[in-house]
């Protein structure tokens, strides 16, 4: 059997970016090399009913090994990495922790600081996988994948263990909002499922945000400066106004917990025109609204200011969340629960401050929480995870896998 860890060095070793300015599902050719490497090894490894579609999702089954009738349970994640950092020629290393700081780059200067990042005190004996400072890692979410193909080749090397009919699907898009848009829930063919796409060990989840995005565009009018009184129109500054007419205390660095927040993601442009990029984030779906409506009320007011088509608003709602849908199927959660207790994991209930494909598969009919992989720091140069940590995710999922309830 191949380790937890030999797979993942091979998985983030393959970039699998995606690209949230195409529409096409894979956005980037790129994920199809990760998609069919993953094919290859599920049918080496006896998988049933291998295969993939048009747009880049891996299917796959373990035939059931036990004479009861239990659910039907799937475990999903996602095959591209953010596109918040580069994830082409990731350099991976294993490196033992001991605490203190940890040189990534020595060349570039870059260093993982325990002051800045207080959860590597836990990490304190364990093997870290770090990067080189140049890329994100993509333990989110190929540790995921790692976790679950070798959960499946372990269960199909041991048909002697007893378990249910196990359903495996690897998506692509998640980072861009995408992940589940052809998703064949009806194909899939479980009853409940899990996205293994969090992060610390014990971390479990079945509330998201609620979440939509806004496109802005500013239409100024560019006069010389020197004879621009009463006649020039700043995209830029009109973009600011908007930016400053929003409640401050709702940005992302100063919330927590279940506070939403609209968050400015990006912004270029020049006198003449300006574009912006919100996000807008809550998990009460009556303040989602709320803050949806004041959004549109202050492109409102800078029109009514300015000329109307001065901005011009395009508001998407990206997902909602999944509470709404797990209400009746809490047993998917109690089920981890159980299983992590079983394993001495202490479980680690809050909501995601995020989405995940399991909102989309809720909202489809596949009610599917969020289970844990072990990676920290994100979409970003500081990323790591660790083997042991991995290891115990793959202990995780075979137990769930093999104490499936009604």
């Amino acid at each position: 059997m191949r380790s937890v860890t030999e797979r993942f060095l091979e998985y983030v070793a393959m970039d699998t970016q995606s690209c949230e300015d195409v529409e096409a599902v894979p956005s980037t050719q790129k994920q199809w090399r990760l998609a069919e490497r993953l094919v290859e090894e599920l049918k080496q490894m006896g998988a049933m009913d291998v295969h993939t579609g048009e747009h880049c999702y891996v299917y796959a089954t373990i035939p059931a090994t036990c004479k009861e009738k239990v659910p039907v349970i799937g475990f999903i994640a996602h095959m591209d990495t953010a596109t918040a950092m580069s994830g082409r020629d990731v350099k991976a290393r294993v490196v033992s922790y001991h605490g203190g700081d940890i040189v990534l780059n020595e060349e570039l200067h870059i260093v993982m600081r325990a002051e800045q990042f207080p959860a590597l005190v836990d990490e304190i004996g364990k093997d870290l996988i770090v990067t080189d400072g140049t890329t994100l890692l993509g333990a989110d979410d190929k540790a995921g994948i790692a976790e679950i193909m070798t959960m499946a080749e372990y269960l199909l090397s041991n048909p002697q263990i007893s378990h249910g009919e196990i359903k495996i699907g690897f998506t692509p898009d998640e980072e861009v909002g995408r992940g589940v848009d052809f998703f064949d829930v009806q194909g899939f063919g479980a009853d409940g499922a899990y996205t293994v796409d969090g992060g610390a060990v014990g971390e479990l989840e079945y509330e998201n945000f609620n979440a939509a995005g806004a496109k802005v565009k500013i239409h100024g009018t560019s006069i010389h400066p020197g004879s621009a009184k009463g006649q020039m129109k700043n995209a830029l500054l009109i973009g600011m106004e908007l930016e400053g007419m929003l409640p401050q205390e709702q940005k992302p660095a100063y919330t927590e917990g279940y506070e939403g927040f609209f968050h400015l993601d990006g912004m270029e442009g020049s006198v003449e025109e300006a574009g912006m990029v919100y996000i807008i984030r809550d998990h009460d779906r009556a303040k989602f609204e709320q803050k949806k409506q004041l959004f549109t009320r202050v492109v409102d007011f800078l029109n009514a200011k300015y000329g109307e088509g001065t901005v011009a608003l395009s508001l998407k709602d990206s997902y909602y969340n999944m509470k709404e849908k797990l209400a009746d199927h809490m047993e998917l959660v109690e089920n981890a629960k159980a299983a992590m207790e079983k394993l001495g994991i202490v479980p680690l209930v809050h909501p995601i401050r995020g989405g995940t494909d399991g909102a989309g598969l809720s909202y489809m009919g596949l009610p599917c929480p969020n289970l844990c992989t072990g990676g920290y720091n994100c979409h970003g140069k500081f990323e790591y995870i660790s083997v042991q940590d991995m290891e115990k995710v793959v202990e995780l999922l075979v137990c769930l896998a093999c104490n499936v309830k009604k």
